[in-house]
């Protein structure tokens, strides 16, 4: 029987159990409400960037995480990438202006004011996943994984290919379900018009290349499923396997004091607050998730073991410290294996307290296994990495995310009593001038496309700034956001069969067979000809490689010769503009969208790009197969037998010119 104190006591500790778990479960429940921004992976020409609260457009910069409220603008002759969580590339070509309205675990919102933008999504990051286009005549929703190509230069076309499917609202509430393989085009006024999809262009195929070669990362095997930029990592490093650390990643011919940190510059984030930014191509995987080490005299980067759970981004994972250089600084380090982040962002209760996220390695405190549901003690914590010769950067408050640090910081010896780590969000208040660092102002885009207003089904809710005493009103987005009625919605009858607007697509060949890519695989090298009697053999390269016959070698990538050409970089335009009840075209023309692949990036094949490529692992080789050297009977000479002992070639040899005469 229960006394009463001893009922007193397994009450409290029941409730101190069930505080610390919930405590345990709010941390995580912060965290599963928090998204992996895109990430700005490839940059060619001029590229701008904007963040709202700063002075001007500024230089988009490489692994700038995209957040809401962040837009892009390309000039002339330029395109952008943005990276998503899994396998969902966003590319802008030029002239375009786009930008990340909202942005949940579960949904993400852009906005095409002009240009041409593409959609290429190979996976949803979770089920449920949903991505809204807002344009000037309509919006779209997607919850498919497919291709899709927004152009808006006048009218709105929106196009689907490889299976995707979208829904498009338009300002008035009309709706109309996108099917695969389709395009529609929107009207100023409000009509809309659907036709099969036209024939992939020079930019839908530079896309589909590019998705094809990112998508096929071999460090995906090590890292967790979901993160962005892991074929970077196939570029620029090499993995390792260690019996303490597991796999881990070694970034090539790095300076000897160069260390994690180092080369970059911190940023304000209106969402994840000060943010690192690397200047490494490679920049992104290694400083947003897992740890590093300085193993064996080198740095390497661990992912830990993989877990299958959804990755959870980190604006930097490094521990603070306090320093003084005769005035108030900040220090950092890199964490090392297994060792806590105390978060300087996020909610309360999240803020300041030891956060390992989705690590799925050992979590240690001072070399020490610990139990995450316990307090523990930050000023006791004792980093590895601040043992490491020039592991600890630090740097003054003035200089701290305005300028690069290569051309502020300074080298630490390591962690002393002096330094004491910091426990929570940093004591400096940030400015304007934080959004963006150092970065030289840019091209504005024109002001009658920024101040175009588009079609959303979600308002944004821009987030609050430090340095703004209230955050803006939704009511002064009215002139940029048009939210369709949610009563009264229809559905828009489709055309009839033929009785549409403009050319059909032409009809496709069949598929390339196997065994045609076979005989298209062989190199394209002159034929050799076989030596004729009593001549001498020709030099290679003297014959037509266009020649039919014996000898002849197939070209590779000539493919079918009854397929059309379908890669032509202009679209054929509809020669329905004499009609006035008609859209002046459906077709949009298309110069040259030809785009070189980011450094160090495998090159493009140039044949035939509907034909198949074999695969760089398992049996495929590189190495073409030889070509077969097609010889005539009557030109082919007697071969004697290598094991015929000699005797009997001489005698084979005296009958064959007797023979002859």
């Amino acid at each position: 029987m229960l006394t009463f104190p001893r009922f007193t006591t397994l009450l409290m500790l029941w409730l101190l159990l069930a505080t610390a778990s919930a405590n345990v479960l709010a941390q995580a429940d912060v965290q599963r409400s928090e998204v992996n921004p895109l990430r700005l992976s490839y940059t060619t020409g001029n590229v701008s960037f904007w963040r709202n609260g700063a002075e001007d457009w500024v230089d988009a910069r490489l692994n700038t995480p995209i957040i809401s409220g962040d837009a892009l603008y390309t000039s002339p002759d330029s395109v952008l990438e943005l990276q998503g969580e899994g396998r969902m590339f966003i590319r802008a070509d030029d002239k375009t202006e786009v930008s990340v309205v909202n942005q949940t675990p579960d949904f993400l919102q852009i906005k095409v004011a002009s240009g041409r933008v593409s959609l290429d999504i190979r996976t949803l990051p979770v089920a449920g996943y949903n991505i809204e286009i807002a344009t000037p005549h309509a919006v779209f929703t997607i919850d498919r994984i497919g291709y899709y190509r927004v152009d808006v230069n006048g009218n709105v076309h929106f196009i689907t290919r490889r299976g995707g499917a979208a829904t498009m609202t338009q300002a008035k509430g009309q709706a109309l379900v996108i099917l695969p393989s389709e395009e529609i085009v929107v009207s100023e006024d409000g009509r809309a018009e659907t036709y099969v999809a036209p024939e992939p262009n020079a930019w839908d195929r530079w896309n589909d290349e590019r998705s094809n070669d990112l998508a096929d990362a071999y460090s995906e095997r090590y890292i967790t499923p979901g993160i962005a930029g892991a074929r970077d990592l196939d570029y620029y490093g090499n993995w390792r396997t260690t019996d303490e650390y597991g796999p881990i990643w070694v970034p090539d011919a790095m300076p000897g004091n160069w260390a994690p940190y180092s080369t970059g510059r911190w940023v304000w984030d209106p969402y994840y607050q000060w943010t690192w930014i690397d200047d490494a191509p490679w920049g992104w995987v290694p400083f947003h998730y897992g740890r590093w080490v300085h193993y064996a005299g080198y740095w390497a980067w661990t992912p830990g073991p993989v877990v299958s759970v959804r990755p959870l981004y980190a604006p930097a994972l490094v521990a603070f410290f306090g320093v003084s250089f005769g005035s108030p600084g900040f220090g950092w380090v890199a964490l090392g294996w297994g060792e806590p982040c105390v978060p300087w962002w996020g909610y309360r209760g999240f803020v300041g307290k030891p956060w390992w996220g989705n690590w799925g390695g050992p979590r240690l405190v001072n070399h020490k296994h610990v139990d995450p549901r316990r307090a523990i003690n930050i000023n006791s914590i004792q980093y590895s990495n601040s043992r490491v010769k020039d592991a600890v950067i630090a740097t003054s408050a003035e200089n701290f995310g305005r300028r690069r640090i290569q051309e502020s910081a300074q080298r630490l010896p390591g962690q002393t009593k002096e330094m004491k780590p910091m426990q929570g969000v940093l004591p400096m208040k940030p400015q304007a001038a934080n959004l963006v660092a150092d970065a030289p102002r840019a091209a504005r885009p024109p002001e009658q496309i920024m101040s175009r207003p588009v079609v959303v089904n979600k308002r944004p809710q821009e987030a609050r700034l430090p340095w703004q005493p209230e955050a803006r009103s939704a009511a002064n987005d009215e002139p940029r956001y048009v939210q369709p009625p949610k009563s009264g919605v229809t559905e828009l009858r489709r055309p009839e069969q033929g009785t549409q607007l403009g050319p059909e697509r032409a009809r496709p060949p069949l598929p390339t067979r196997y065994e045609d890519w076979r005989q298209q695989s062989a190199p394209a090298a002159a034929p050799a000809k076989a030596r004729e009697p009593g001549g001498s053999a020709n030099k290679p390269g003297s014959g037509n490689r266009n020649n039919s016959g014996a000898g002849t070698i197939a070209e590779p990538g000539n493919g079918n010769a009854a397929k059309p050409d379908t890669g032509s970089a202009v679209e054929p335009r509809s020669s329905s503009s004499s009609n006035s009840n008609r859209f002046e075209s459906r077709e949009i023309t298309e110069p040259y969208r030809w785009r070189e692949p980011a450094t160090r990036q495998q090159p493009m094949p140039q044949g035939d790009p509907g034909m198949r490529q074999p695969s760089r692992g398992g049996r495929d080789s590189d190495t073409p197969a030889p070509a077969q050297i097609r010889i005539a009977p009557q030109e082919r000479m007697p071969q004697v037998p290598a094991e015929m002992p000699q005797r009997q070639q001489r005698q084979h040899r005296s009958a064959l010119s007797q023979h002859s005469r």
